[in-house]
């Protein structure tokens, strides 16, 4: 971690940067959040460890309006997000200085609750000079033990990869997180009867509070306006109007970013309620994948994606 501040002090005092975009300190050591920061002094609350899944790549949406270049760390996941931008002018690239930052995966608190891992305090192992195998937990009942991969956030089970696509230069290792199938979940879905599948998400979808967090995060969701928070329909009210808004405002959202999503999985990481909302968007990437051939959005550099393309070839409408 010292590293990535040294250098973000170093660019700051020449110029080459204005401000940084990175994460610092939480109320909690295992709760960093988004930050910039303005002056090598305030670089003293700079973290990176397991625990920064956020990804900043959203942000600097905003920060392409600002007057000279953002330093934003980048994961190798978040330069899919970003370069995605780009592809759809959202971010400047020249307002945009990227530091790509090694990964070894990221955490998820839920994990140690579901091991029966409790009031925690502290946890060590998952700084990104640490070997990450293993993380000690403090607890107020005592030290306990897990291994690392246990307690990673689903997606980084199903990274990928570690290459970005995009930065100015590189900074820290990464390791290959990969031990389960991208697409099991979504085929075992599949494989369920209509009745099945319908109880299945509306269980899930019945938990939605829209607080709208999925929305926010998500660097796919970028209008300027949103149909959801205009005050001519019901569904700008934060709370479910009826079973079928709740249910209205995820398949509509999947929709508009069918295509555009890179399966960054912010999503689900940051909804409170712990809806596996990814589902919705990785069927949308497999039937794609099925449909028009294997496509990774922000993987490429010009090519259109299938779904703003039209070819002969294409597949007619309710193939699937």
């Amino acid at each position: 971690m010292q590293e990535l501040i040294n250098r973000a002090k170093e660019l700051l005092s020449d110029g080459t940067v204005a401000r940084v975009l990175g994460w610092r300190r939480g109320d909690l050591p295992y709760n960093p959040e988004p930050a910039y920061f303005s002056d090598e002094a305030s670089l003293s609350e700079f973290v990176y460890n397991g625990f920064c899944g956020a990804n900043l790549s959203k942000y600097m949406i905003e920060a392409s309006k600002l007057e000279g270049k953002t330093l934003v760390f980048l994961k190798p996941c978040d330069s899919y997000s970003f370069k995605q931008l780009m592809k759809e002018h959202r971010v400047d690239r020249g307002k945009a200085y990227i530091v790509g930052v090694g990964c070894k995966g990221k955490l998820n608190m839920d994990r140690f609750n579901e091991m029966g891992i409790k009031n925690v305090l502290d946890v060590k192992g998952a700084e990104l000079d640490d070997t990450c195998d293993k993380l000690i937990i403090e607890t107020l009942t005592g030290e306990k033990t897990c291994e690392y991969k246990d307690a990673m956030l689903e997606r980084c089970h199903v990274c990928k990869g570690k290459e970005h696509v995009v930065y100015d230069e590189l900074i820290g290792d990464s390791a290959d997180t990969v031990d389960a199938d991208r697409f099991a979940e979504v085929e075992r879905i599949e494989a369920m009867s209509p009745e099945e599948k319908f109880e299945f998400f509306r269980g899930e979808l019945s938990k939605c509070i829209r607080c709208n967090a999925c929305r926010n995060v998500c660097p796919a969701c970028s209008c300027r306006k949103c149909v959801f928070d205009s005050t001519k329909f019901d569904s700008a009210q934060k709370a479910n109007v009826d079973s079928f808004e709740e249910k209205m405002f995820h398949i509509i959202r999947a929709f508009h970013v069918a295509g555009r999503c890179t399966d960054c999985g912010e999503c689900s990481r940051v909804c409170p309620q712990g809806i596996p909302l990814h589902l919705f968007n990785r069927k949308f990437i497999k039937d794609i994948n099925t449909l028009y051939g294997d496509f990774t959005a922000g993987a490429g550099d010009e090519e259109r994606t299938p779904l703003t393309s039209f070819t002969f070839d294409d597949a007619e409408p309710g193939t699937i």
